[in-house]
């Protein structure tokens, strides 16, 4: 093949990661200088070290996908979903493995259960887990300043928590090791799929629908369980609080029988008209886990997530100059 076809093929194939991304084709040269292609497949390599031991004496751990290279990477932090009560840093593996394909640190943490300790534990897991990886992402060449926050499930809620109230001492309670620089719990923006944004409207969906382990799982998380209203990411947009709203990315089944579509539409409204950006798909048929069985609407899911992500890179690197 000659060079000026294989060059238009090298341009076609990056004109259609930055139109999967919902970038225009000028756009490309930001999406390039932000060092993440959503089209991209180089290799992964996959190492664990251990996060914090939590206060029922169990080990967390920190399961960290590093694409081949030498960086710096953008950086992604995975919260895993599980109703509160169980999964792991193993939940998410493939869109983990495939986001980090693109070029990007991925670190996916272990976090308190509910069997554990009720809410605000995970939510302080999480909120540590945004200042330990900003102390931390260098030394597996992550670029820190280019954060973002991946959550699915009941870890998407813990996300709308963590970036609705980053400064929140509750969710602060946790101490960095001595010696080490005082960081924040910001990041630059939200990826979820079927975030748990009105935990009390999910309770009363599974109380009629007769799904003994959801309401089990809600009242197991929110001790006393009037918790389950303060800390509901829907009733602090609707009680206006002040928040801080960053770029939002919801992806839900529209056959999701845990988190209604109409309540998840209704979340993303309510983001949008408290002056966040919020970008909704829904995925015509598909249950609530949808992602953890292979399928078109799976690989659907993964080009979605990576593409918001392309976006919200490459409009970050193009502000900067």
């Amino acid at each position: 093949m000659g060079a000026d076809r294989s060059g238009r093929r090298d341009f076609l194939k990056k004109s259609a990661a930055v139109g999967a991304a919902g970038l225009p084709l000028a756009g490309a040269s930001a999406l390039a200088r932000a060092g993440f292609d959503p089209a991209g497949a180089i290799g992964v390599k996959v190492t664990e070290v251990p996060f914090r031991k939590n206060a029922a004496g169990r080990q967390l751990m920190a399961r960290i996908y590093s694409p081949e290279g030498k960086g710096p990477f953008p950086v992604l932090l995975d919260l895993h979903g599980g109703a509160w009560s169980r999964k792991d840093r193993f939940a998410n593996e493939p869109m983990d493995r495939a986001i980090a394909a693109g070029g990007m640190l991925v670190v996916a943490i272990d976090m308190t259960l509910s069997g554990e300790a009720p809410y605000p534990a995970s939510v302080q897991d999480a909120n540590y887990g945004v200042r330990w990886l900003k102390a931390s992402a260098a030394r597996w060449g992550g670029d820190v300043s280019t954060l973002g926050v991946l959550g699915s499930s009941s870890g998407g809620h813990i996300g709308l928590l963590l970036a609705m109230r980053p400064s929140d001492p509750r969710y602060n309670a946790i101490p960095m090791p001595t010696g080490t620089v005082k960081l924040d719990a910001t990041f630059n923006y939200l990826a979820t799929r079927a975030p748990v944004s009105d935990p009390y409207a999910r309770f009363q969906v599974a109380g009629k629908i007769g799904k003994e382990d959801l309401v089990k799982a809600n009242k197991a998380y929110f001790q006393p369980f009037e918790n389950i209203h303060e800390g509901n990411p829907q009733e602090i947009l609707d009680r206006k609080e002040k928040v801080t709203l960053p770029p939002l990315l919801i992806m839900h089944g529209g056959g999701d029988d845990h988190v209604l579509p109409v309540n998840q539409k209704k979340f993303a409204d309510s983001w949008r008209a408290a002056g966040g950006d919020c970008t909704f798909q829904l995925f015509e048929g598909a249950e609530h886990e949808w992602v953890a069985k292979p399928g078109p609407q799976t690989d659907e899911a993964h080009r979605v997530v990576k593409g918001f992500i392309a976006r919200q890179l490459a409009l970050r690197t193009a502000r900067a100059g």
